[in-house]
């Protein structure tokens, strides 16, 4: 079978993380992704020093996020403060099925690239637009990036005990959350649109996936008026869904969310008949009671073997049960690595390397990596040629306008 979204041209005028990786997305399942960036600064992007404390630079010039967020695209680079660039983008969207932006929305009114403008030359057009905090609202012209949207949305706070400091939960998750969000959007008005004839605008913001990321406990909020708290490890609501240090220092994490873990989980930590048959214990609502000390005897226990025994242990036993891998220790893990979520691929300029891997599996439609993320501009002449019929005369007197900079 063909890749789902073979024959589907997307437009992608974004930068930075949401946008581009949506477009990723969308060209992973076989789309026609052409990047439109900035002349010689390109994709803010491409211009990261340092993330997290870690250089993104690679050899030849190129950036490992920019690889990430741009693989399987074509690029090109124009310079929309003219009216020439600005004709070829209103060109390139007559030819596309779907227009991607996360640029904020007055830069694409300005320009005259907002979805009325858009579709005024292409109503079937999917424009599918990402903001930082929606559309409405006294705060929706304000930029955003991922860390303002996920204190927005309550996510520094939500997994940290009352009177802590606000802490970080997994830095970019909701650029990324967000990025699947739009991708999934667009999928759905392409479908729409397969069905009913008629395109749309999509709509998505990092806020209000955040807040939907989180709606396992929001809507105790909503619907109970009660609000989630988290507790000190060392006095959980359920000491047998928590965190135990081991002996190499490691950390396992134990799954019992359900009543009966305990009677597995005792002759697997060695307790006694006395203890697993203790009413202290019984129940979910006796250990919370008694969660200091039963949180004090699994320690004990746990501190005496590494945590690769206890992951055997516990694997024998089929016990719900986690390794608290590092990002180091996980690129190596032969779960993420033999189910290629973490992969290899031939790169044309870096040559072979280890990648973020899909997963999200199709048995007759394997996403794949075709093409490399494109140098700054590396398709303007393709595109004008190919794509949009432009002569080299026009392409020539584009060029002495400064319109690809």
């Amino acid at each position: 079978m063909k890749p789902i979204l073979e024959g589907v041209r997307v437009l992608d005028w974004s930068v930075y993380q949401v946008g581009p990786m949506a477009a990723a997305f969308l060209a992973d399942l076989g789309a026609d992704v052409i990047h439109v960036e900035m002349p010689v600064q390109g994709d803010y992007m491409r211009g990261v020093i340092s993330s997290w404390g870690v250089s993104p630079a690679l050899p030849h010039g190129r950036n490992a996020h920019f690889e990430e967020h741009n693989r399987n695209k074509r690029g090109i680079a124009i310079d929309l403060k003219t009216p020439e660039g600005r004709e070829v983008m209103h060109r390139l969207a007559v030819k596309c099925d779907v227009f991607v932006t996360n640029i904020r929305r007055k830069a694409r009114e300005a320009l005259g690239l907002d979805y009325e403008a858009v579709r005024q030359n292409n109503p079937n057009i999917i424009y599918a637009s990402a903001t930082g905090l929606g559309e409405e609202g006294p705060y929706s012209g304000l930029p955003s990036i991922d860390g303002i949207a996920q204190a927005w949305s309550g996510a520094f706070t939500t997994g940290v005990p009352p009177e802590s400091e606000p802490c970080w939960g997994i830095p970019n998750v909701g650029d990324r959350a967000t990025a699947l969000q739009l991708a999934y959007g667009v999928l759905a008005a392409l479908l729409g649109r397969e069905r009913h004839g008629e395109g749309q605008e999509v709509q998505v913001s990092q806020l209000g996936t955040m807040i939907n990321m989180q709606g396992y406990l929001v809507i105790l909020s909503l619907l109970k008026g009660e609000h989630v708290t988290m507790r000190e490890r060392t006095n959980p609501r359920n000491p047998l869904y928590n965190f135990y240090q081991c002996k190499d220092g490691k950390w396992v994490i134990l799954g019992g969310f359900l009543a009966d873990y305990w009677q597995g989980v005792c002759p697997v930590l060695g307790f006694s008949e006395e203890v697993a048959h203790s009413p202290k214990y019984q129940d979910i609502p006796s250990r919370e009671e008694h969660a200091r000390e039963l949180v004090a005897m699994i320690d004990e226990v746990m501190a005496t073997k590494t945590r690769a025994e206890w992951v055997e242990i516990f694997k024998e036993a089929d016990l719900l049960f986690a390794p608290v891998h590092t990002l180091a220790e996980v690129v190596d893990d032969s779960q993420a690595v033999l189910n290629d979520y973490v992969t290899h691929w031939d790169h044309p300029a870096l040559g072979k390397i280890r990648f973020v891997g899909h997963p999200l599996k199709l048995s007759k439609s394997p996403l794949e990596f075709r093409r490399p993320a494109p140098e700054l501009g590396e398709h303007n002449e393709e595109v004008l040629l190919d794509d949009l019929g432009y002569t080299w005369d026009e392409i020539a007197a584009f060029q002495a306008k400064g319109v690809f900079g």
